[in-house]
């Protein structure tokens, strides 16, 4: 009996975690495993930017239904996606649910799923920053108390479940998917437009995102962020990607800063490109992070938690915690080039997929999944 498998994606992070695992349970399928997969996308970025640009750069297929939930409040936003995907999942059973990171398509795919009766595969289980006050983080363990098996980016994110009284059985340390895609697509780069179009240089710039609300809701704490970079940058011109959030806020300014460059969201390949050819970058991103640390591209975070401890234990992220004079310092070191040396985290390596979709196969082959059960 073949066994089905729902994977649930939903907004720009997903995409580049999810890419890598349908190609390897794919592969998985190709070589004899009776193993079928279906994607579900949410919706929840519905902006081509945002969404259908990353599919189509990370060849990903068509979803096999789009959910085409997006915007509203979180309670509201999280309730049509559990109204839509459980029509979808009793239209369409399934022996295993696959959830990946902190959005509300994440927990609300795993709530639905449990509620079904159905086992649920969290990839990204057991980060935590320890800030209730992020949205993110209340998804994170609201899935991770509820879900079956957890595949892990760390030793510290196992170590999280299991002190959360995870059985050691239901948590797989593979690496990270998201780097997965990095390595898969660094010779796929692609230069962005406004690369000639600002005479831009390789090692020549800043990078800067912000799209946490801490950060962005606030107009005068948004403007406070952007008059520290742009003074420390001096004539480093800063490139900075607005997230529709943060434009929210952008719209009650006036002015960024002479060397700050307000550019629209891009495509995956395109930011990578911008990253990898950075003297550094400033964001609050975790994903960001994590694709700097692998780069080697110097990197401040301006939050004071994160979910990604490696990436300042051995990587090039530093934490600016609320201390926003302390920013000038760090700018000043990215420019000089005397950041920290920096290594890559375990398992950080490429293989992360497969690992996961070997975990389904022994999983199915114990049969944990598939041939009838409905739990772990």
């Amino acid at each position: 009996m073949d066994v089905e498998i729902t994977v649930v994606a939903g907004a720009r992070p997903n995409f580049m975690k999810v890419a890598p695992i349908l190609s390897a349970l794919k592969r998985r399928r190709e070589s004899g495993c009776p193993i079928n997969h279906r994607l579900v996308h949410t919706g929840q970025h519905s902006s081509t930017m945002m969404s259908d640009t990353f599919f189509e750069q990370l060849g990903i297929p068509s979803p096999d239904v789009n959910l085409n939930v997006s915007g509203g409040s979180h309670a509201r936003q999280t309730a049509e996606i559990m109204m839509a995907f459980e029509a979808d999942l009793e239209k369409n059973p399934t022996d295993l649910v696959i959830v990946v990171g902190d959005i509300n398509s994440t927990m609300a795919a795993t709530i639905v799923a449990k509620k079904l009766c159905i086992p649920v595969a969290h990839v990204e289980g057991g980060l935590r920053s320890g800030d209730m006050t992020m949205p993110e983080e209340i998804n994170r363990k609201v899935t991770d108390s509820i879900a079956d098996f957890f595949f892990t980016t760390s030793k510290n994110a196992s170590e999280n479940l299991i002190r959360e009284g995870i059985g050691e059985e239901r948590v797989f340390f593979v690496g990270n998917t998201m780097i997965d895609s990095l390595l898969i697509n660094l010779d796929k780069l692609e230069r962005p437009r406004l690369w000639n179009d600002l005479n831009l240089k390789e090692r020549g710039y800043l990078l800067l995102t912000l799209h946490r609300p801490a950060n962005v809701d606030s107009p005068a704490l948004l403007n406070r962020i952007l008059e520290v970079v742009s003074r420390s940058a001096g004539s480093f011109p800063v490139i900075f990607p607005v997230h529709p959030r943060t434009q929210k806020s952008m719209e009650e300014m006036s002015t960024t800063g002479t060397n700050i460059f307000r550019v629209d969201p891009m495509g995956y390949l395109e930011f990578i490109y911008l990253l990898k050819n950075s003297k550094g970058v400033i964001t609050d991103s975790g994903g960001i992070t994590e694709e700097a640390t692998v780069l080697d591209i110097p990197c401040v975070t301006a939050r004071t938690t994160t979910e990604r401890p490696e990436t300042v234990e051995v990587g090039t992220n530093v934490l600016l915690g609320s201390k926003i004079d302390s920013l000038p310092g760090y700018i000043s070191e990215m420019i000089a080039g005397t950041w920290r040396k920096a290594s890559i985290p375990e398992l950080w390596d490429g293989n992360a997929a497969d690992r996961i979709a070997d975990a389904i196969v022994g999983l199915w082959e114990s049969g944990r999944i598939g041939r009838g059960n409905s739990s772990a």
